[in-house]
């Protein structure tokens, strides 16, 4: 195993993939890809859509990927962490990502949705459409 691609949303879920992948890649000697994806936020006037300035959400997308990161114990690791950020959707960005990856990871739940579900809509579509292997860590009990 070379590559483990894991999400991360900031959530206490995905909080738990990245360290789950983490611990993997230190006993499989792989490289880890924590990915986090992006998308501006819909604003419509009364003369239809508005133009958004991208940079402050693409700004706040690599703060969260840092501070997740940064909270992460990553000795033992082959090599650093590498950070993907991506605008557009998170399960089309992870499957995008992990077509060359050896493992995805991602929590069962992430930051949007209904509590009550036991796994996220992410989840569901990355462990339906990826051409490897998943792990869904589940949420803290």
């Amino acid at each position: 195993m070379q590559r483990i691609v894991v999400g991360v949303d900031g959530s206490e879920n995905a909080r738990r993939a990245l360290s789950w992948a983490v611990e993997e890649a230190q006993l499989r000697q792989a490289g880890v890809e924590a990915v986090h994806a992006w998308d501006l936020p819909m604003h419509v006037g009364f003369g239809g859509p508005v133009a958004i300035d991208p940079a402050p959400y693409e700004e706040g997308a690599r703060a969260l990927l840092d501070e997740e990161i940064a909270a992460v114990p990553v000795t033992g690791l082959a090599a650093p962490i590498t950070k993907v950020v991506v605008r557009g959707s998170p399960a089309w960005a992870l499957l995008e990502i992990a077509k060359t990856a050896d493992l995805v990871v991602v929590g069962s739940r992430g930051r949007g949705g209904f509590a009550g579900l036991l796994l996220g809509s992410v989840s569901q579509q990355v462990a339906q459409h990826a051409g490897c292997p998943v792990v869904i860590v589940p949420h803290a009990r």
